[in-house]
């Protein structure tokens, strides 16, 4: 099955940049979407970020303009790039990736801490 490894959590100041990146073990990004979700305490998971099969990009209105998915298809790499972090932003941060509802696969999830 697909498994999903995941890297670059950390603690940043507000206003800093972070990037988190997804690493998983076949080529999938031709078939599947590609997500990054986040749960904070206490919330609900909320879908950050989606990169579809065909390039198509999709954001949560509250990271748009701050934060960006792609994908490097020589490194089999999914990324995303964080800018002007806010203390909201703080959360576990888990990569996904999604066949037609029927293949679905998770990440084991980072910490992003933002706070000076």
């Amino acid at each position: 099955q697909v498994e999903l490894a995941q890297s670059g959590g950390g603690l940043v100041q507000p206003g800093g940049s972070l990037t988190l990146s997804c690493v998983p073990n076949g080529n999938i990004f031709s078939h599947y979407a590609i997500s990054w979700y986040r749960q904070a305490p206490g919330k609900q998971r909320e879908l950050v970020a989606r990169l579809s099969a065909m390039g198509q990009t999709r954001y949560l209105d509250s990271v748009r303009g701050r934060f960006t998915i792609s994908r490097d298809d020589a490194k089999n790499t999914l990324y995303l790039i964080m800018n002007s972090l806010q203390p909201d932003d703080t959360a576990v941060y888990y990569c996904n990736a999604n066949l037609d509802n029927n293949w679905i696969y998770w990440g084991q999830g980072t910490q992003v801490t933002v706070s000076s």
